[in-house]
């Protein structure tokens, strides 16, 4: 199994949860948002998900991601949605080969990854070829702190940036997110310090959506 990613300078975020907590996927959607502008967009890589549709509104950065990634992947279906690209692969080796794929295309873009806990330490070992930059654990620390602790001290050690979202992110946010459409600064999305300790900036413009489409 061969996660190759040849970014340049670009950070690689893994997303997961600790635990029965939920939201992780949202808050990995978050984060590429907070990663996005309107120059470059932000590539999500959703391992073991469903692919989601192109939306309406996407910025062009997101519209020639989206061609690139399927140029490389025909057999693929990247989808433009607001400023990122998702990308659904499957939780087995052709889709991480796929996902490497992608994450060449994305030349640059900050990747998030959003992948179950028990991908984790395949994604982090030795010659997977993710390279991450940082970890965005999920975790409810009124059930999981020692659990989330020891998977802290365990990934600090390993040189990576840390991140525990301690509670999921409300309902809106999620859903702006979803459509590309959620900057750092906003209201209920990720904290700013959370997003700065994992590397990843933005210049915080915002392609808007009807409140009618955020709703759907």
């Amino acid at each position: 199994m061969k996660f190759e990613n040849p970014l340049q300078g670009g950070p690689a975020i893994i997303v997961t949860r600790i635990g029965e907590a939920e939201g992780a996927r949202g808050a990995a959607v978050a984060l590429a948002c907070a990663g996005s502008d309107l120059d470059r967009a932000a590539l999500l890589i959703d391992v073991g998900g469903s692919q989601a549709r192109p939306a309406l509104l996407a910025s062009a950065a997101a519209q020639k991601l989206e061609e690139r990634l399927s140029a490389h992947l025909p057999d693929s279906r990247a989808a433009a949605r607001g400023q990122i690209c998702h990308l659904a692969v499957a939780a087995e080796p052709g889709g991480l080969e796929a996902a490497s794929a992608a994450a060449t295309a994305a030349r640059g873009s900050t990747v998030v990854v959003h992948a179950p806990p028990e991908l984790l330490q395949s994604l982090l070992a030795e010659g997977a070829g993710l390279r991450p930059t940082g970890v965005l654990l999920r975790a409810d620390l009124s059930e999981e702190r020692p659990l989330a602790a020891l998977a802290a001290r365990d990934l600090i050690a390993r040189g990576l940036a840390v991140a525990v979202l301690k509670h999921r992110l409300g309902w809106v946010a999620e859903r702006r997110a979803l459509f590309g459409a959620l900057p750092a600064s906003s209201q209920g999305g990720l904290p700013a310090r959370l997003v700065r300790r994992l590397g990843v900036l933005s210049r915080d413009t915002e392609i808007r959506i009807p409140a009618a489409a955020a709703a759907s």
